[in-house]
């Protein structure tokens, strides 16, 4: 498995830059949010390798309305991620603003399920053309992200299903998956086919593993024996500092491979 970090939730008293660069000499990947206001050209001379980043800027791709937007916005950015080298573009069930619903929905209809198999099928076909997968974020409608319609792991693995695509995964965001459904090890062997990315963080307060409830080292585990090789990004905040954070990340995915040695 190879580990990336979110530069956007780490190293928060340094510029962005500097943060990609510390993650990078600290032998990480980089994930990354919205590129759209960042110095690109100083971000791909820092030498990283960019795991994912965002993959659509408005837009809902359950909505018939404006799931063309999703589409639309998402070619906008491919010339980014192509010249920072991303493999992944992510997208979520609804669109967010400042990471709340844009137009909060509590129930989900037929139309919503087929709009966003089709949706997601565009994308395919789109990342497909330039060699990107596009993947979809499961989310907790708990506490995070409520009035997100089709957001749960079961939901956008399925839609990940129909969309049929190989251009399409799911990123799978453990933190977000135990808050809503929790099973989390039987969640990834069931979703193991349908991973493009795993993201990772502990509950309570979404820092690193270790602080919090979830025991990230049998999650490594059985990541490992089910024969993912895939990225594991830690999608977190530094319940301190950020160096212990990295160190704790690193500690809870190799776990395994300590044991087999």
């Amino acid at each position: 498995m190879r580990l990336a970090v979110c530069a956007e939730m780490v190293f928060l008293d340094l510029p962005f830059e500097e943060r990609v660069r510390r993650v990078h000499e600290a032998g990480f990947d980089v994930e990354l949010w919205d590129s759209r206001h960042r110095d690109i050209p100083a971000l791909a001379a820092t030498g990283a390798v960019f795991s994912s980043m965002t993959g659509y800027t408005s837009g809902s791709l359950v909505d018939p309305d404006t799931a063309g937007h999703v589409v639309q916005t998402a070619e906008s950015l491919i010339p980014t991620a192509l010249e920072l080298g991303v493999s992944r573009m992510v997208v979520h069930p609804a669109e967010l603003i400042d990471g709340k619903a844009a137009r909060p929905v509590f129930r989900s209809s037929g139309r919503m399920w087929s709009t966003g198999a089709r949706t997601l099928e565009r994308l395919g076909r789109l990342g497909e053309k330039h060699g990107l997968t596009f993947c979809l974020e499961n989310l907790n409608t708990v506490l995070d992200h409520p009035g997100i319609p089709l957001a749960r792991a079961k939901d956008t693995l399925a839609l990940v299903e129909a969309a049929g695509h190989p251009n399409v995964k799911l990123m799978l965001d453990l933190y977000h998956a135990q808050l809503g459904e929790g099973n989390l090890i039987e969640l990834v062997r069931t979703a193991l086919p349908h991973i493009g990315e795993v993201q990772v963080a502990d509950v309570p307060g979404r820092c690193e593993p270790g602080t919090g409830e979830i025991n990230y080292a049998a999650v490594a585990r059985a990541l490992a024996e089910a024969g993912y090789q895939g990225t594991v990004g830690m999608e977190a905040w530094a319940k301190d500092d950020s160096n212990a954070a990295l160190d704790a990340f690193r500690t809870a995915f190799t776990v395994y491979a300590e044991e087999k040695a």
